[in-house]
């Protein structure tokens, strides 16, 4: 059997219709990828590769929507995830694209066009005003399958647990010496985040500008937005796909008490609890019994730190690993309902 490794941050390209998917993850089912559709060739894009115009899509739903009408092979039910995901098998996968050695390939040739300049400058910048090694960081996104513009958001990766955390400490010092060229979003920026990731919510701006201005991973770099995600040691990646299996609980609305936030940064980030209140479940589960909060999902990095008290609204999933205890956690997602707010 073909075995092919990818992970967050990493693309796929099919071998049918060249359509291109992103890596949800750090570990899959033995024959399949999990990854999500972004890109796919259409005359309606706004995007060109090779000649071949693509579009993009950014909504969890409507990606779903159109493997379904499109190319229904992509999906499938994972009984380990208790849920439909989409992923692409091995024997479909015409090309992986990684972030470090795309980065790698724009440092060999000194890659000097306009679409690609502003990301590789960024990664030196860093690089230079940092302890950062050179091969821990990584270009993803548009830029990396050639489909970004010139007006593209910066994603960037960064490799290694410890690299990550020394990182985030370096980031601190390089906004405050660089406010010119490398900063944090201002409140006026942050309205159009809030527009964005907040839109049909009940969230409100003073709360989401409350935890949104102290994180570090994104910000404006010679005013082009930026976004990090941290990727652990692969030591460190200690969830193999079939030592897990997950139970849907419906959603879970608490309070709770941050323990532990020291992996609030990766991807996917977690946070350890410690329940205070039950506001709404049909459930009767232990307080003590839940023990963790984890997303996927970027927008949820750095919401919280230690100490801190906050009001969850999630999925409730129950955690069945072998040989160890069952115990809950809440997943926040994609759902418009999915929250956590400081109180």
């Amino acid at each position: 059997m073909n075995i092919i490794k990818a992970i967050e941050g990493d693309y796929i390209e099919t071998k049918e219709d060249n359509l291109i998917f992103d890596v949800k993850g750090l570990s899959h089912p033995k024959n399949k990828i999990i990854s999500f559709i972004r890109f796919y060739p259409s005359p309606l894009g706004n995007r060109e590769r090779n000649g071949i115009i693509y579009k993009k899509i950014y909504d969890l739903q409507e990606r779903f929507t159109f493997l379904k009408n499109n190319y229904p092979k992509y999906l499938f039910y994972s009984k380990q995830c208790n849920m439909n995901l989409q992923g692409v098998d091995n024997k479909n996968i015409l090309k992986v694209y990684s972030p470090r050695e795309y980065y790698n390939k724009l440092l060999k040739h000194k890659n000097s066009n306009n679409k690609d300049i502003h990301a590789f400058n960024l990664c030196n910048f860093f690089i230079q005003n940092s302890n950062l090694p050179e091969d821990s960081i990584g270009i993803t996104g548009s830029q990396m399958v050639g489909l970004n513009r010139n007006n593209s958001d910066i994603d960037l990766i960064i490799y290694g647990t410890e690299n990550s955390y020394n990182f985030q400490k370096d980031l601190v010092n390089i906004f405050n010496e660089s406010r010119n060229t490398c900063r944090k979003y201002n409140n006026e920026e942050l309205k159009s985040h809030f527009n964005f990731r907040a839109k049909g919510s009940d969230i409100v701006f003073k709360d989401f500008l409350q935890y949104e201005k102290r994180k570090l991973h994104q910000g404006k770099y010679n005013n082009i937005d930026f976004f990090i995600r941290y990727i652990k040691s692969p030591e460190d990646w200690n969830d193999n796909y079939y030592d897990y299996k997950y139970e849907d609980f419906n959603m879970i609305k608490l309070k709770a008490r941050i323990i532990d936030s020291k992996n609030s940064i990766f991807t996917p980030c977690k946070y350890k609890i410690k329940v205070n209140k039950i506001i709404d479940n049909p459930l009767k589960v232990e307080f003590n019994k839940i023990r963790e909060i984890v997303s996927f999902r970027g927008r949820f990095c750095e919401q919280a730190i230690d100490g801190e008290t906050v009001m969850v609204e999630g999925k409730l999933e129950k955690v069945i690993k072998k040989k160890e205890d069952p115990y809950y956690r809440i997943i926040l997602g994609n759902n418009k309902r999915d929250k956590m707010l400081l109180i």
